[in-house]
């Protein structure tokens, strides 16, 4: 196969792969009346699939899995597992069973994002920041592709966008396994190496790019997570509205994607620390501004919300970029795992932060609290910036 189709290839099936990600929060709210559950489930809902994907990102890092097997292998195992994972969605009874399907499902997307991102970098020496924007562009618009099907399929059963994220994921796998071989730059580990975790953080430069990357991660799941609950108490400050909360919750997510790409032709001019510390000083902005978000006419309301899901996901793969890059060979698999098992641990104690406030804290100031991430990853990226 010609190596120009390899990293289409890879984005495609990130994308259909990634649609799990969210697609238990996409039917939440059929499935809080027919199991009887609380309307405070989002959070669980979100913190399941994350706690899953840490717990196997934690595995997939001790035991390098991905520097010792084939990657795109272990990428179709984890994609058909993540699909019956979520079809067992359709099964579930209770909030317990719902919360086991999405942890389950969490834990296989541990073997499909970040083992993406190993493959995209065994195929790119030069240019990675490009390519990885292409691969964390789909995750994005894979992320917010079950609240599009959501938006298309309404009147219809919940079960059909369950059914077309888990038959995506399917094919996302297949197609990697078949038209993706082991990439010619690629390391191989021949046992575990259990020093791995602390060997890689000695080293200054991956450092910041590591911390850089977890005050990203404070806000950006928090974000996604709850797009549907800002645009729900602006539809309450002003009811004379009819959003069509399904589909602006997909413009918004979606709107990364696209982004992402832009930063990879960005970062090759002017450098992927630059691109990231620019995006992230954006949702810094965002986040102080969302006190006001509520009194906003509708159009600067969507807009800067747009904003907000364009600058988000903006600086994901140049910091996965930054990681692959300051990390030993031999272990990058491996480090670029581990980094996003702790920064996805970050996302927990974020989401569940808010929630905790909810009670307690005016809506319109819940979210002003995000900017501790970008702030914290600004500084810690104060080094990098003198690199390139």
């Amino acid at each position: 196969m010609n190596n120009r189709h390899i990293l289409p290839t890879i984005v495609l099936a990130q994308f259909a792969c990634t649609s799990l990600w969210f697609a238990g929060n996409a039917v939440l709210p059929e499935l809080i009346p027919l199991l009887q559950l609380e309307a405070s489930s989002l959070p669980h809902l979100t913190s399941a699939v994350q706690l899953g994907f840490i717990l196997g990102t934690l595995v997939f890092a001790v035991f390098t899995i991905s520097d010792r097997f084939s990657p795109s292998m272990v990428f179709l195992a984890c994609a058909l597992a993540g699909a019956g994972c979520n079809l067992s969605l359709l099964g579930a009874s209770g909030l317990s069973m719902l919360l086991l399907s999405r942890f389950l499902t969490g834990f296989c997307l541990a073997g499909i994002y970040p083992v993406g991102m190993k493959i995209a970098s065994d195929y790119h020496q030069k240019g990675l920041g490009k390519a990885l924007g292409f691969l964390v562009g789909a995750l994005v618009l894979g992320t917010a592709f079950p609240h599009l099907l959501k938006s298309l399929t309404q009147g219809l059963n919940w079960r059909y966008v369950i059914w077309g994220t888990s038959g995506l994921a399917v094919l996302g796998g297949l197609s990697l396994f078949w038209l993706v071989p082991d990439g010619p730059y690629r390391t191989k580990s021949t046992q575990p190496n259990f020093k791995a975790f602390f060997q890689i953080f000695r080293n200054a430069a991956f450092r910041s790019a590591a911390f850089g990357y977890f005050g990203h991660m404070w806000e950006l799941y928090t974000f996604w997570a709850f797009v549907p609950v800002m645009l729900a108490l602006y539809a309450e400050a002003h009811p004379a509205l009819a959003l069509n909360n399904p589909l602006l919750s997909f413009a918004i997510i979606a709107i990364g994607a696209v982004a992402c790409v832009l930063g990879g032709y960005l970062s090759g001019h002017i450098g992927s620390a630059k691109t990231a510390f620019g995006a992230l000083a954006v949702s810094m902005v965002c986040c102080l501004l969302s006190p006001w978000l509520v009194d906003l006419p509708f159009a600067v309301f969507i807009g800067l919300l747009l904003v907000w899901g364009f600058a988000g996901p903006m600086d994901s793969p140049q910091f996965s970029t930054l990681v692959a890059q300051n990390a030993p060979a031999h272990v990058k698999g491996t480090a670029l795992t581990i980094v996003n098992s702790l920064g996805f641990a970050l996302t927990i104690v974020s989401i569940q932060f808010l929630r905790s406030i909810q009670g307690m804290v005016d809506p319109r100031y819940w979210f002003l609290f995000l900017v501790i991430g970008p702030l914290l990853g600004l500084l810690a990226m104060r080094p990098l910036m003198n690199n390139e």
